[in-house]
């Protein structure tokens, strides 16, 4: 069962268990690339795909294939999806900190903003 991912419990093992259920979620994710892609529509030589990406604040575009363009659209979204998991286990992990680990004294209490919980 899916636990709720916008849920912030002040319930520790509800956030354990919801913490483990995300490990798992991240190791059912197959291969996983960053970028977009893009079906150009027929070119002057047939289809077009592409797949685009920033490295060292360039953009980069490669001419795909069917196959590839499929292939690197499944990946691009699993990334996504990776991403949005390693989102929510650091939440996870910054309230656990928070809760369960002594910290110094403050004069008012850590707001979501601070912590990132927004």
């Amino acid at each position: 069962m899916k636990p709720n991912l916008s849920n912030l419990s002040d319930n520790l093992s509800e956030l354990q268990t919801e913490y483990a259920w995300l490990q798992r979620q991240l190791a059912r994710r197959g291969w996983i690339s960053h970028g977009y892609v893009q079906d150009r529509g027929p070119g002057a030589g047939g289809p077009c795909y592409q797949w685009s990406r920033k490295e060292l604040k360039k953009t980069v575009s490669v001419a795909l294939s069917k196959e590839q363009y499929l292939w690197m659209k499944e990946a691009i979204a699993n990334w996504r999806h990776v991403q949005q998991t390693l989102k929510r286990m650091e939440q996870i992990s910054r309230i656990v900190l928070f809760r369960t680990i002594p910290e110094p004294p403050r004069r008012k209490p850590l707001s979501k903003r601070v912590l990132g919980l927004n």
